[in-house]
């Protein structure tokens, strides 16, 4: 199940393929009365389709469901409208009503998840519905139902196709609202100082902890805790994320300032996820900049993570930031790499000096050999190019063995310790370093 989803549309989609199997196990029974097998057998596929539907949702196969069930109610619904539904000069036809449900339905999942497919889907529903409702075009072998039967279903038909269509409307309106109202509460939460920044650390190849990743948490009075998957991408929609970004900067560099001021954690180093729009922002560099000569971070110390989506944009704005950057003496990471966009040109290209491998890449080189040999290119990639390796994501202690074999001299995951609040992570190296934290002297006093 994706992350962007809301638990209201799930429920939504989820008894809307009940009520499709509910519409078509009625029709099942009226023309299993009069013995109409041939409209039966298409019911029985309206069923099958929703129950099926309804199945793979239960399962968390959510998207796969929702565009196989639009294409098998899409053909039925066509079918219908050429073989049983021909319109006469008693009764109009009807049955392309439900296109413009299925459209419906469709356009709330590409709002749910963005899909080539899926607005393929769409404009062939609109279209079959246009051409349905213009023209009395049917197939040669259409079958001629009795008149009473025609009236009943014309008027039953268009009942129900137009209240699944008001429901959809309407969740579409709730949907709309709740979006819209998430991405006041994401804005609420930088005045309220509702964010804050957990710390997972980061260890070498003696396990000893030389760094941390500060992580965005967010805490809403009424939502509660809030998962990052969930309101990223919220913020990302509504342009929020440069002045989180630059908060997230701020914080960050303010612990590092306060890290210089401890023996303990003075060497520490601390990386900071900066979003594609957060760097492509005109105003970047200046604040990380000022982020830096305001809390008085020492750059050596702050690494940049950036995502491979980045490479697809203009990469000589993108080299151009990034070395103005690196001259100050900031490091810069490529997060999940592998997964995306990256190549060796745009490796020897831009100032990197450091690579993530992907989560992943990490679960399943413990698998395959395949995909520990390609972990094992990585790493020799990244040492060719003279970049440090870091993989993340390690859990187990065969997975550590296996990067460490690889070559690989840095590491994150829950192996070593999940992300945690600040006091607690300077907690843990005071622990491992035997000397007292800042929490720890702050308590003291």
């Amino acid at each position: 199940m994706t992350n962007q989803q809301s638990t209201r549309m799930v429920i939504a989609f989820r008894y809307g393929s009940l009520t499709i199997s509910a519409v078509g196990l009625g029709w099942a029974v009226v023309f299993a009365a009069i013995g109409w097998w041939v409209v039966v057998a298409l019911d029985v596929a309206i069923i099958a389709t929703g129950v099926a539907t309804y199945l793979l949702i239960r399962q968390g196969q959510l998207a796969f469901g929702l565009l196989a069930s639009q294409v098998a109610l899409m053909s039925i619904a066509i079918t219908m409208g050429l073989v049983l539904d021909v319109p006469n000069a008693e009764a109009p036809r009807v049955t392309h009503l439900y296109l413009l449900v299925i459209a419906a339905l469709g356009y709330l999942n590409y709002q749910r998840q963005k899909s080539y497919i899926q607005l393929v889907l769409i404009g062939v529903c609109l279209l079959a519905f246009v051409v349905l409702a213009s023209a009395p075009v049917a197939l040669p072998f259409a079958v001629h139902m009795p008149e009473i039967v025609r009236s009943i279903g014309t008027w039953a038909n268009t009942v129900i196709a137009i209240t699944m269509l008001a429901g959809c409307i309407y969740a579409m309106q709730a949907e709309f609202t709740r979006q819209d109202g998430f991405s006041r509460d994401i804005t609420a939460a930088l005045w309220n100082n509702e964010f804050h920044l957990a710390y997972q650390p980061q260890v070498d190849l003696a396990r000893s902890v030389v760094g941390a990743e500060a992580l965005l948490r967010w805490t809403n009075p009424h939502r509660g805790a809030v998962s990052p998957a969930e309101f990223i991408p919220h913020a990302e929609r509504a342009g929020l994320m440069v002045p989180i970004g630059e908060w997230v900067l701020e914080q960050g560099c303010r612990t590092l300032a306060d890290w210089a001021q401890h023996p303990a954690l003075r060497e520490l180093t601390l990386a900071i996820n900066v979003s594609a729009s957060q760097l492509l922002h005109d105003g970047f560099e200046a604040a990380v900049q000022k982020a830096l000569a305001t809390t008085g971070a020492d750059p050596r110390r702050l690494t940049l993570e950036l995502t491979e989506s980045v490479l697809v944009t203009d990469i000589d704005l993108v080299a151009a930031k990034l070395d103005s950057l690196h001259e100050l003496g900031i490091t810069i990471s490529l997060d999940d790499f592998g997964t995306g966009y990256s190549s060796l040109s745009y490796l020897r290209r831009l100032p990197i000096q450091q690579l993530k491998i992907d989560r992943g890449f990490v679960q399943d080189a413990v698998k395959t050999v395949r995909s520990a040999s390609l972990v094992e290119n990585v790493v020799r990639i990244g040492r060719d190019l003279g970049q440090t390796v870091l993989a993340e994501g390690v859990e187990t202690e065969g997975q550590h063995a296996l990067l460490a074999g690889a070559g690989c001299v840095l590491f994150q995951g829950y192996l070593y310790g999940r992300p945690m609040p600040l006091s607690d992570f300077e907690c843990h190296v005071e622990v491992e370093k035997g000397t007292p934290s800042i929490s720890s002297e702050l308590l003291a006093s």
